[in-house]
């Protein structure tokens, strides 16, 4: 009998006997650990793991409430209890991870307790509603990657486009089979090619409109905060009153080439490389003369 793995040719009068060494299936099966702020119950969240599906093995742990806008932040008042459910997504059973967190605690606990190894990317997303602009530190999508991507995790960080009034909903009049389309699209190139040296989180913004086909460019974060605040309504200050927000008003004059541009002006995917040294991109030593004039 031939040895596994070898298949073994009769040689021809004028040949001398060869082998073909046929090399046995090494590579795994990438690990994915798939997170986001909208909750485990997002829409969204099950539309980037239906389709992460086909590119890896995928783990979700994500807050168990809805948690937008919650940013990097790791709060003491979180309970951090993680509860293990059941979930159906397009016929198919997902065992899920609920943690009583913020999203970077879902990718705390994620990483330190329910994986049982490390990920070979982490995804967050997908989110109801655009992460643009100098509100992305706001954002718990982005902060959920930016987490990952301080554990030295490859990270990925997916939003689609949505009017305000979706951002904080479960609504299914949303679809996101375009934005998961892009999420996987994204994930097989960071995990086939790592993320370009420099570069800690790619984040990926979905027009509201988009198709497979639509185009994608690479585009720098807008220096517009693009969410305004605004003002709490109430009587008194004892009455509850949220900070409410609101399109910027300078939007249409955004400059080409931002993630705000490329999204509402071009209408494409809006791909930004962030890296999480916010040093100033200023010269240090001239900085240091100018502090001490």
């Amino acid at each position: 009998m031939p040895h596994r793995g070898i298949i073994r040719v009769a040689p021809r009068a004028s040949q001398a006997a060869f082998l073909y060494i046929i090399k046995p299936m090494t590579k795994k099966k990438p690990h994915i650990l798939l997170t986001n702020d909208d909750g485990i119950r997002s829409p969204g969240l099950w539309a980037a793991a239906s389709e992460l599906a086909k590119v890896g093995y995928v783990t979700v742990a994500a807050p168990r409430e809805q948690s937008t806008g919650m940013g990097r932040s790791l709060p003491s008042t979180s309970d951090g209890i993680i509860r293990k459910e059941q979930v159906q997504v397009n016929g198919q059973e997902w065992s899920v991870y609920a943690v009583g967190g913020s999203p970077a605690q879902a990718v705390l606990h994620g990483v330190l307790e329910i994986v049982p190894h490390k990920p070979d990317l982490i995804v967050s997303g997908i989110n109801y509603g655009e992460n643009v602009g100098m509100g992305i530190t706001i954002s718990g999508t982005v902060g959920a990657a930016m987490e990952a991507a301080s554990l030295g995790f490859p990270s990925l960080a997916v939003s689609l486009e949505t009017d305000a009034h979706h951002h904080l909903s479960h609504s299914d009049e949303i679809d996101f089979k375009a934005a998961g389309y892009f999420t996987a699209y994204f994930a097989r190139i960071i995990l086939g090619r790592q993320l370009f040296k420099g570069v800690d989180v790619l984040k990926v913004e979905v027009p509201r409109h988009a198709t497979p086909e639509t185009g994608w460019e690479v585009s720098r974060l807008s220096r517009h905060r693009y969410y305004q605040p605004i003002p709490a309504t109430r009587a008194s200050w004892d009455v509850p009153g949220p900070i409410g927000y609101q399109h910027d008003s300078t939007i249409d004059q955004e400059p080409e080439g931002t993630d705000v541009y490329v999204l509402r002006k071009k209408r494409m995917v809006a791909v930004t490389p962030i890296d999480l040294d916010m040093t100033a991109r200023v010269d240090l030593t001239e900085f240091e003369k100018h502090l001490r004039k």
